[in-house]
């Protein structure tokens, strides 16, 4: 599917809006300055259609592992518009670790790296979709030609949250990050429903944080020296002391980790029988053709 420019997007036709409870629908409005296409899964999940263009992965100023900024160019795909709930993980019958479970909209954390796949496959075949991860490799390795769901790659991560803009944030001053996320400023060391804070241009809540999520690749501070132009998927699996890629702050992070461009690697925790990281969870992405895009937006009419 070839690239959408940014300026495309202003033609994207909203068909449904689906809010969450609590969420402030006035401030989304607000803060929203082009129109979003939404669907619904067949299992019930909200997601946004991001479509595909070219923009500027880093920054120059930022970190020593957010630099040499670079030139990217993303295929369209579909994202989560909120991270993934504890509803969400009920319905694909899956032992939920989190520490805080009190609301099914809470966002699930204390989330494996595998835990995540596991998800994105069982959602998958709910779906009669081809899974993206095959469960017999030691890291169970992602067929990116698959139509299932995963997790998004650092690339396609930055470019979603980014939203057409440039800035370490896509709202721009005068507007304060309390607007948008939930971090350590405003977030009373836990958690929130998701979908409670504006959602960024493109319609995504949360990418700024509640939780920090999860990539698909593997983290490497210097990757971005030899990084692809087109579509990257990370640098290959060193074979030890592995570390994923997790972006968007959380509701610990300080404002300056909650930046769209602020790059962390965490260990997946697939073999630690302790894994305590309450700040981190995840969303799914999938690819999608334009044909069956437009199928789904009948669909959702």
């Amino acid at each position: 599917m070839p690239p959408i420019r940014y300026s495309l997007l202003a033609a994207a036709v909203a068909i449904m809006a689906c809010n969450k409870p609590g969420q402030d629908s006035r401030g989304a409005e607000e803060s929203n300055s082009v129109r979003v296409t939404e669907i619904m899964t067949k299992s019930g999940v909200v997601m946004v259609y991001v479509p595909g263009g070219e923009f500027l992965m880093g920054d120059e100023h930022g970190n020593p592992d957010e630099s040499p900024a670079h030139k990217m160019t993303v295929s369209g795909f579909l994202m989560d518009k909120f991270e993934a709930t504890h509803e969400m993980f009920k319905k694909a019958q899956l032992p939920d670790p989190s520490h805080w479970q009190d609301n099914p909209n809470l966002p699930v954390e204390r989330v494996r790296w595998r835990d995540a796949k596991q998800y994105c496959n069982e959602r998958s075949l709910q779906e009669g979709l081809a899974p993206c991860y095959n469960e017999k490799t030691a890291d169970w390795d992602c067929d990116h030609s698959a139509n299932g769901y995963r997790l998004p790659t650092e690339a396609e991560w930055e470019y979603a949250c980014r939203a057409g803009t440039d800035g370490p944030y896509d709202f721009g001053a005068p507007d304060p990050l309390r607007l948008y996320a939930w971090f350590a400023d405003n977030a009373d060391q836990k958690t929130h429903p998701a979908g409670q804070k504006r959602p960024n241009r493109w319609g995504l809540h949360d990418m700024y944080g509640n939780v920090s999520e999860w990539c698909e690749d593997v983290y490497d501070p210097s990757y971005y020296k030899d990084s692809p132009a087109v579509d990257p998927h990370g640098p290959p699996n060193p074979g030890k002391d592995v570390r994923r890629v997790i972006r968007g702050g959380s509701w610990k992070a300080s404002a300056d980790m909650c930046r769209a461009t602020f790059r962390q690697g965490e260990r997946t925790g697939d073999t630690d029988a302790c894994f305590l990281t309450d700040f981190c969870g995840f969303r799914c992405v999938r690819r999608v053709t334009m044909e069956e895009l437009k199928r789904l937006r009948t669909a959702a009419r």
